[in-house]
């Protein structure tokens, strides 16, 4: 008589490490923390500030909280973003370059056009937030979740997604060319017209999701759908 096993259960997903800062935090003031190269941000609230349309190299943010704030258009150079929270924040049109996300959180934020090419982001959360047309080409992520966000045409061109993972997000006309994939997850997301399909090899997918995804595999081996 062989023995009774019990059901296998399901796989807990880890969730990204949160930010660690203060729950009172002084407000930081534009004529004394405005961006300027090399500047090194601790333990600040901006509130309600206007970051937008900077150019500044190794700026430094650690256990900071941004609430209503811009950095649209802002230009960066390996800057970093530690222990910190953004919220409702106005990144779009902002470019970066070889900077880093750490322990992170950008909730309810619009990335719209936003570019962070060759970064670093670990442990970091976007939740609710807009980010179509969004590149994020050559970056590395790791244990990192997209939320909840509406993400058409945002490309990951050559970037390292393995174990990511993305839950209710419409990926539409999404970019995965030469991106490495493996142990990716995608959960109740819109996968209609992904590009760089043949990236996806190792990938977890619902079932439901995958149906979004034939149009797109056809293309890609060279077969035609008749109605």
């Amino acid at each position: 008589m062989s023995p009774r096993t019990s059901p296998a259960r399901p796989q807990r997903l880890k969730e990204p490490l949160a930010p660690k800062m203060a729950a009172s935090l002084p407000t930081a003031g534009l004529l004394e923390h405005d961006l300027e190269d090399d500047g090194v941000y601790r333990s600040l609230e901006f509130r309600g500030s206007d970051l937008s349309s900077r150019d500044a190299d190794a700026v430094e943010f650690e256990a900071c909280r941004f609430v209503d704030t811009r950095f649209s258009g802002t230009k960066m150079r390996r800057g970093g973003f530690s222990n910190v929270e953004l919220e409702r924040c106005d990144l779009s049109g902002m470019a970066a370059r070889s900077a880093s996300m750490h322990r992170t959180l950008v909730s309810a934020s619009r990335l719209t056009g936003m570019t962070w090419s060759e970064c670093g982001f670990k442990d970091v959360t976007f939740d609710s937030c807009r980010a179509d047309l969004t590149a994020f080409r050559f970056s590395t992520f790791k244990n990192v979740v997209f939320r909840d966000c509406s993400m058409p045409e945002i490309n990951f061109q050559n970037a390292d997604l393995r174990g990511v993972r993305f839950e209710r997000c419409n990926l539409t006309e999404a970019q995965f060319s030469g991106a490495q994939m493996e142990g990716a997850r995608f959960a109740d997301c819109v996968l209609l017209k992904i590009g760089g399909v043949t990236s996806l090899r190792g990938v977890i997918i619902k079932s439901q999701d995958a149906q979004g995804l034939v149009y797109s595999l056809a293309s890609a081996m060279g077969i035609t759908i008749e109605e």
